[in-house]
C-alpha cells in the first residue's frame, strides 16, 4: 500500500499559541518548579501563578500541584471548582470550566488534533466547555469541541467524543447515555 502521509509538509498554518515562544518556555519552567513542587494545600499560590500567566481563575478553586496547563492564558475556571491530580489541560484552544465543577484525576481535556485525511496531517483545534456543576470523572478523555452541559457527568474511564446534555450521565468508549444524574422532581 502506498503511504499518503507527508509529515515533511506539516505546518501550523494560522495557529497562534497566543504568546511568544519565550513566554511559553517561562510558563513551562514555572509550572515544572514553583507550581509542581508547591505544598498540597497551597491552592491560592497555584491559582496566583495561573492568573499571573493569564488564566481566569475564580474564587476558592482547588487545583492540585500535578495538574498541567499547556497555555494557561487559554483557560478559564469558575468559582469553587476542583482540578484533580494529573489532570491535563491541553489548551491549544480555549478551555472553559464553569463553577462548582469537578475535573477528577488523570482527566485529559484535549483541544487539539489533526486532520486525519490530510496527507500533511494539519493541526485543527476546537474549544472545550464544561458548564456549571458538571463532573469529568477519573481518567476521562474529552475530545476537541465537546461541551458538557450543566450538571452533566462523564463517567470514569470514558472517552467523550460528543457533547453531553444537561443532567445526563454518559459512560464508556465512546461515552453513551447511561441515565439522568438528578431526578426531574429534584430539578423542578
Amino acid at each position: 500500500m502506498k503511504n499518503l502521509i507527508r509529515l515533511d509538509q506539516y505546518e501550523q498554518a494560522g495557529y497562534s499559541r497566543g504568546r511568544s515562544g519565550a513566554y511559553v518556555l517561562l510558563w513551562w519552567l514555572i509550572q515544572g518548579t514553583l507550581f509542581r513542587f508547591s505544598l498540597h494545600n497551597m491552592y491560592a499560590w497555584r491559582s496566583f501563578l495561573l492568573r499571573l500567566f493569564g488564566a481566569n481563575i475564580g474564587k476558592d478553586v482547588l487545583i492540585r500541584s500535578t495538574a498541567k496547563f499547556t497555555y494557561p492564558w487559554k483557560v478559564s475556571i469558575g468559582d469553587f471548582s476542583w482540578i484533580g491530580d494529573h489532570v491535563q489541560f491541553y489548551s491549544l484552544d480555549e478551555i472553559v470550566v464553569g463553577s462548582h465543577c469537578v475535573i477528577s484525576q488523570n482527566a485529559y481535556l484535549c483541544t487539539g488534533s489533526h486532520k486525519i485525511n490530510d496527507p500533511a496531517f494539519s493541526l485543527e483545534v476546537r474549544p472545550i466547555v464544561i458548564k456549571d456543576g458538571a463532573w469529568v470523572a477519573s481518567d476521562v478523555f474529552v475530545y476537541p469541541g465537546v461541551i458538557l452541559h450543566e450538571m452533566a457527568v462523564a463517567a470514569a474511564r470514558s472517552t467523550v467524543l460528543k457533547s453531553i446534555p444537561a443532567n445526563e450521565i454518559h459512560a464508556g468508549y465512546p461515552a453513551q447515555y447511561l441515565r439522568e444524574r438528578f431526578a426531574k422532581e429534584v430539578m423542578a
